[in-house]
This record gives C-alpha cells, sequence and structure tokens, in this order.
C-alpha cells in the first residue's frame, strides 16, 4: 500500500470566519476579550479553551506497536504538517500513513487525533493517556487484534470538545465539510449562548441566571454520559443552546437494579447527584459550587482551593476537629479510582462517599443480580406520553450492545410505541430489526420499507432490508439499498462485504472486488475483506460463503 495523505495541504482546518457559525450568531472567544480581558486570560488556560485545535499545535510525538496486530505506530511533525504512519512488515506488510488536522481532548486526562478519509472524519487508532503517560489504543479498540482505522468521530463526540462544529452532510455521520471547527476549544459561548447579539448591546445567557434545571444543563450536554442516550425525534444534541431545556434535544437512561463501586469516564454529573451534599443542597448546588469554568487552580492552589470549596458549607468548626492535619478533604471523599470504560485513567469520585473505604455510594450497573433492571430516566421526571419513544428506542440500544436480558423488555417496548409513533422511523426501523431476528423476513421487510420512505438516511435500515431483498434473490434491489448505504458510510466494512458478495452472487464478482478495495482503503489490515476479495477473483468464487 502506498504512502498518501487523504488531506490535500491547501484544505483550510480552522476558519474564525466559518458561515455557519457566523450565521448561528457565534463569534468566538476573542470577541469577548474585548470586554472581559480578564476572564479571557483566566479561562484560555484552562484545559475547556483546549480541549480541541489544529493537530500541528498540539502535537505529542507517538512510537508505539500494538503488540496484538504487530503494527508500529507514529505520530510526528515533517514539513509543519502533522503525521500518523503504520507499518508492519512481514507476510502481510503495511506502510501507509495518514495526516492528523485536529486534535480533541485537552492532554490532561487524554487526547486523540483526527484524520480525513474522502471527507469522512476518524479518531486515531492510538491515544495519549495523560494519568499515565502513555501511548495505547484507543478505549474502542483495547481488544483490537487487527489494525483499526475507521473508528468514525461522531457529532455526540465533538460536541463536547469543538466548537462552532459543522453538523455532518446528510444522510451521513461523520462526513464533515472543512473547515470542521470554527474555533479551537470550548469557547465561551457554550456555556452563555451564541454572543453576536449581545456585543451589538443585546443581552446573553447567564447561568446563574437560569432556573436550576436549564442551569445544570449546560454542564450535563458534556459531562453527563448515562448507560444510554437517545436523541429526541427530529433534534440533535449539537442543535442545543444555553438556555433551552436539554431533555427536548437528548434523554439520558441509568440503570437500576445493581450495583457497582466502578465510575464511568464520563459520570460526574450522574455521581454527584448521588451524594449527600447534592441531596441535601438541592438546588442550591450545582458544579459552579464547586468549578470555576473561568478558573483551573494550579498544583500548588488546589488543596487549599477545593478545601476553601468544602468549608463554604461545613465551616471552619468542622475543619478544626475533622481531621484538621488533613488539608486535602478529596483525598478521603473525592478518591479517584479507574475508569470502567477508559483504559489508562483515573475518576474522581463525585459521589463525595463519606467513608469510601467502608460503605461507597454506589453508581448504577448491568452485571449485578439484585433485582431486574430497570432504565430510568436522568434526571427523574414524570414520564411524558412522548417520553415512550425514547425509552423504547434505549431498551433496544442496550439490547444491541450485548445486554441479553434487554431483549424482550425492548420488544415489548418498541410494540407499544409504534403503536403511538407509527410515522417515527427509528422506531418503526428497530421494530423490524427485532421482526427479522425472529426470521419473520416478509414483516420487516414491510416496516423497513416504512422506516425508510419516512427517512431514506437510515443506513442500518437500508443495509438490512438490502440483506432481506438479497436473500430473497431480489439482488437489483438488494444492490440499490446496499450502494446506497454503503456510499455514506464505506467506513462501514460489514456494509462493504455484504455489498461485493451481492454483485458476486449477481454475477458481477469483478464489481464486488471493487467494493472491497474501497472497503480496505478504510480498513486496511481486515482479514475478512481480503479472503472475500481473494474468493472472488477466482474463476468460480463461492462468493465470501466459505
Amino acid at each position: 500500500m502506498e504512502n498518501r495523505s487523504k488531506a490535500p495541504a491547501s484544505a483550510p482546518i480552522l476558519s474564525a470566519t466559518l458561515q455557519s457559525s457566523d450565521r448561528d450568531g457565534y463569534v468566538g472567544n476573542e470577541a469577548c476579550a474585548q470586554c472581559h480581558s480578564s476572564i479571557y486570560e483566566s479561562y484560555k488556560r484552562t484545559p475547556m479553551a483546549h480541549a480541541s485545535g489544529i493537530a500541528i499545535e498540539n502535537l505529542i510525538p507517538a512510537d508505539f506497536t500494538h503488540r496484538q496486530s504487530g503494527v508500529h505506530y507514529r505520530i510526528y511533525e515533517d514539513a509543519g504538517r502533522a503525521w500518523l504512519s503504520f507499518d508492519r512488515d512481514g507476510k502481510d506488510p503495511i506502510h501507509a500513513k495518514r495526516e492528523l488536522l485536529y486534535y480533541i481532548g485537552s492532554g490532561r486526562r487524554g487526547l486523540t487525533y483526527l484524520f480525513a478519509d474522502d471527507g469522512f472524519v476518524f479518531e486515531s487508532p492510538i491515544n495519549w493517556y495523560g494519568d499515565r503517560h502513555v501511548w495505547d489504543m484507543t478505549p474502542a479498540y483495547q481488544g483490537a487484534r487487527e489494525m483499526p482505522l475507521n473508528l468514525p468521530a461522531h457529532t455526540s463526540c465533538l460536541h463536547c470538545h469543538v466548537s462552532g462544529m459543522r453538523p455532518p452532510v446528510d444522510g451521513t455521520e461523520n462526513r464533515y465539510e472543512m473547515p470542521l471547527l470554527a474555533h479551537s476549544g470550548v469557547s465561551c459561548e457554550r456555556c452563555h449562548g451564541p454572543a453576536a447579539a449581545h456585543i451589538k448591546g443585546g443581552s446573553i445567557v447567564n447561568p446563574a441566571k437560569l432556573t436550576p434545571e436549564r442551569r445544570d444543563a449546560i454542564c450535563m450536554q458534556c459531562h453527563m454520559e448515562g448507560r444510554v442516550s437517545i436523541e429526541r425525534a427530529g433534534r440533535h444534541i449539537y442543535d442545543f443552546r444555553p438556555g433551552d431545556s436539554l431533555s427536548d434535544y437528548v434523554r439520558y437512561y441509568v440503570l437500576t437494579g445493581g450495583f457497582s463501586s466502578e465510575l464511568g469516564a464520563v459520570s460526574q454529573v450522574e455521581a454527584l447527584a448521588q451524594s449527600t451534599c447534592k441531596k441535601a443542597s438541592g438546588d442550591k448546588m450545582s458544579c459552579t459550587s464547586c468549578h470555576d469554568p473561568h478558573f483551573t487552580p494550579s498544583a500548588a492552589e488546589r488543596v487549599e482551593y477545593f478545601r476553601g470549596k468544602c468549608l463554604a458549607c461545613h465551616g471552619a468548626s468542622f475543619a478544626a476537629k475533622h481531621h484538621a492535619e488533613q488539608k486535602d478533604c478529596t483525598t478521603c471523599h473525592m478518591p479517584a479510582s479507574p475508569s470502567k470504560d477508559v483504559a489508562h485513567t483515573e475518576v474522581t469520585d463525585h459521589r463525595i462517599p463519606r467513608m469510601p473505604a467502608l460503605s461507597p455510594q454506589l453508581l448504577q450497573d448491568t452485571n449485578a443480580s439484585a433485582s431486574k433492571p430497570e432504565l430510568v430516566p436522568f434526571p427523574d421526571t414524570k414520564e411524558a406520553e412522548d417520553d415512550l419513544r425514547d425509552l423504547a428506542l434505549a431498551w433496544e440500544s442496550l439490547a444491541n450492545s450485548g445486554m441479553r436480558s434487554a431483549r424482550p423488555e425492548a420488544e415489548k417496548m418498541l410494540r407499544r410505541s409504534s403503536e403511538k409513533f407509527p410515522d417515527d422511523p427509528a422506531t418503526v426501523a428497530a421494530l423490524a430489526y427485532e421482526d427479522q431476528l425472529h426470521g419473520d423476513l416478509a414483516g420487516a421487510r414491510t416496516l423497513y420499507q416504512r422506516a425508510l420512505a419516512a427517512n431514506p438516511a437510515l443506513i442500518d435500515a437500508a443495509t438490512n432490508l438490502g440483506v432481506i431483498e438479497a436473500q430473497s434473490g431480489n439482488f437489483p434491489v438488494a444492490l440499490q439499498l446496499l450502494e446506497g448505504a454503503f456510499s455514506r458510510a464505506p467506513w462501514q466494512s460489514s456494509v462493504g462485504i455484504d455489498l461485493a458478495r451481492v454483485f458476486c452472487f449477481a454475477g458481477r464478482a469483478e464489481q464486488g472486488r471493487t467494493v472491497l478495495d474501497r472497503v480496505l482503503e478504510f480498513n486496511p489490515d481486515m482479514a475478512m475483506a481480503k479472503r472475500v476479495r481473494d474468493d472472488l477473483a477466482r474463476p468460480k468464487p463461492a462468493c465470501g460463503g466459505k
């Protein structure tokens, strides 16, 4: 494989005047600095201000070999540009590189780089883990045995790290017009809203003056993950603006019925809600009770700074008799522990346990068998009628992630939801998949067709329907569906392999090989794709079926 870059040297990768940003009223931090210079100077030293940017401006060199795949990765600078190379000698050699365009993550806890291939944006397969100062595979690829190169940069990730991001091109999940972002880091406007009107004398959002629910939503949009999150019908998380109700855009769900002391990397809001401090203080307490978004204390200031936050509620007299010799309250009451979902990363325990070694307050977990797991919305509010759709999709997401016990509940909820929302494409497509699992291909076909009529951009629905049509021998329709899906997600290797096999069954093996070349462009170490491609080169191919 020849060395190459999919990003031309002339490609713009940052623009302070990105049209979509201007149109939405976003102007960037520099405009705020004109009147708020001290806050601007303080904020630009925080991790949030450095949560993203141009790769070459924050390049951490890497020289790392992945033992399972034998691939040697390097991250380096050449002629003022940042590069990721990947090499393996021997029987199955790989030698290529990609230009790194952006970084996401400040590097304090972690950092990864983004590259583009034909306009599709991906995360680097290796991450920098700041807690341990090591390079390793990304969290999604910790168990990989082949070289992965097709981890899409989804909006759910970009939303929390970049400012002025463009939404994906219609019908795709990770194809973006460049420049991808208008400003480096998380801008002032992430918490205060668009400032174009404000700099002309208009008002702007002050989170402290919002209702508690809308105030807390500003932090929650990036510091809450839950067990499942479901975007509301017709909405996206990146459409949220400060002052809005977050639940109008996305619903978070947590599991009850089992317990675990493990913490997720993005569990701060959920954990804080379980703390005695938050329960006793109610709406008076928020993330900003302890954290100033405009300021990060230095290592020398940290202990006294956060001790002061504790004493603001507990009082100096309490401190004088409660371990006066231990100034760092967090050592005992907010200990760091390994993250359950991100390797090499520690998480501060925002549950603020009173005696963590003896009676930790525990987050919900799916693996325990104390009682039947139940999905509940977070924050837990009175269920509205339209929440049925989101709850059903949340159960389906759990089932598809490997939680087998969730499958019966998912099917039951989806059938109820489809009666109330018969025109919702996500619900109809999910129910079609349930029918497909049960072998009811006729029912699944009808439902997939209905879902695609309402939303032709559904990649999974088009793929699954294409497979059903191929199994029925209806190759022209199958090819139309699979080609459309693969053109919008060529990094989804399984879709390409299905398409190549259908081409073969239709007597067009050479076109199937062309599809597999495209698969290997995005996933060059995929053994299955190589085997199917070799099979399709034979005089009488088995069409990848053996």
